[in-house]
């Protein structure tokens, strides 16, 4: 949530500066290199070597992973309070709703009017959430079951809906020299020509033109005619109300996909396994242990998957990259574990306490004001204050100014989370 908050820091947008810029005087250029990787997206597959991975790559999993080891505490707090099943189903019902909803929020700045898509990490939490609440309470084989069973599902949903043979993937912004083609037996797996993509150019398409998934009828019946007429009139009026444009959906320019939410679901399971345990009687040393266990394992069988069945590839949140993250969330998951329950450094997590405790506001201001507060707030009320320290043009985007005013505007973020804190203000859904 810092990251997303502070935009990496602006570590990227500094990376990209040309050598000769007078800023790489002072920083290490060839360090900055070597960091830029780390904080974008690569083009499609989302492993490097071996076993490397994009640390920005990690961001969505770990929401995602992070719900999930909420869910177990959340749900029994909510029990203990007397909340029977039923009303913590509906909540989660409540809740799920709301954060699809501020997931179309979120698409739909500098749209003319609300722009259905659900590729947001926030719609996509919304979508599994319900899904993923249900399995809580069952035992872990269940759970696991569960686990499994999306895996395979979505893995043969994906297979057995490969593109045509001759599929034209420039018109979709895929490239086979950036590596978003797959050949062979992972065609499926490619960019803008998978089933997830296929699926969203029929349900978008339909979000957009209602009237478009009226049934054929046939036009010398008047009175069908005249009943379906009345229909698409009625369906059009809502569409001109609630959706975005009439243009025709043709693809994502990333290649992200509404049916990421299934797989989602899987990584949320990892976390409620995870939360369970955390739970439990078993001692720390254990539940450490454990956890270390367990992420290899993910780590392994993502590795496996990768090779043989799917490529790993986070834009469509392949089954091999919903093991292959697990691995290394659940790895962050023991690393926080240790740092901050097991050994006595629970006071270095108090900057992250306070992001954490609102965690949507600190969202909803990193996508909603960080230009705003970043151009305003910092470079009215601290250009003055950071030039003592930093230099005349300190706030400059070609110079160190790229990533000096993200990371103040993560400080002002941070100072209206410190004092919602303070005043126990705390956002929830």
């Amino acid at each position: 949530m810092a990251m997303l908050a502070a935009s990496g820091f602006g570590i990227f947008r500094l990376a990209q500066l040309e050598p000769d810029n007078a800023v790489w005087q002072i920083w290490d250029y060839e360090t900055f290199q070597q960091l830029k990787p780390h904080f974008t997206h690569p083009p499609w597959a989302s492993i490097n070597g071996w076993g490397g991975v994009s640390f920005w790559d990690l961001i969505q999993p770990s929401f995602m992973f992070m719900v999930g080891v909420a869910m177990p505490f959340s749900y029994a707090r909510r029990g203990a309070m007397g909340s029977s099943n039923t009303r913590r189903l509906c909540h989660a019902v409540f809740r799920a709703i709301i954060l699809t909803l501020m997931g179309v929020f979120l698409a739909s700045q500098n749209s003319d009017s609300t722009n259905w898509i659900f590729t947001n990490v926030l719609a996509q939490i919304g979508l599994g959430y319900v899904f993923a609440y249900l399995l809580l309470g069952r035992s872990t084989s269940v759970q696991l079951g569960a686990l499994v069973m999306i895996l395979m599902g979505y893995w043969g949903f994906f297979v057995w809906n490969p593109p045509p043979a001759e599929y034209d993937y420039a018109a979709v912004d895929a490239s086979l020299e950036d590596g978003q083609v797959f050949e062979g037996e992972f065609a499926a797996w490619s960019k803008n020509a998978n089933a997830g993509h296929f699926f969203d150019v029929w349900f978008l398409n339909v979000l957009r033109n209602p009237a478009d998934a009226l049934p054929a009828t046939d036009e010398s019946d008047d009175e069908v005619v005249a009943v379906n007429s009345g229909a698409a009139a009625e369906r059009d009026l809502l569409h001109r109300w609630l959706f975005s444009s009439p243009d025709r959906n043709t693809h994502n320019r990333g290649g992200y996909v509404t049916l990421n939410f299934i797989p989602s679901i899987a990584t949320i399971l990892l976390g409620i396994l995870c939360g369970q345990l955390l739970m439990g009687r078993a001692s720390t040393g254990n539940k450490l242990g454990t956890l270390i266990l367990a992420g290899a394992i993910c780590f392994g069988l993502g590795i496996l998957a990768h090779d043989t069945v799917c490529p790993i590839v986070k834009r469509i949140w392949t089954p091999s990259w919903v093991l292959f993250s697990g691995g290394y969330v659940i790895w962050m998951l023991a690393a926080f574990y240790l740092v901050f329950d097991i050994l006595p450094l629970r006071k270095l997590a108090f900057p992250l306490v306070v992001v954490g405790m609102n965690s949507i506001v600190m969202y909803m201001l990193g996508q909603l004001l960080r230009p705003w507060v970043g151009q305003q707030i910092v470079r009215t009320h601290f250009a003055g204050l950071l030039s003592e320290f930093f230099g005349e043009g300190c706030l400059e985007a070609n110079g160190i100014g790229a990533m000096l005013v993200p990371t103040t505007t993560f400080a002002v973020f941070w100072l209206v989370a410190f004092w919602m804190y303070r005043n126990r203000y705390f956002v929830r859904v």
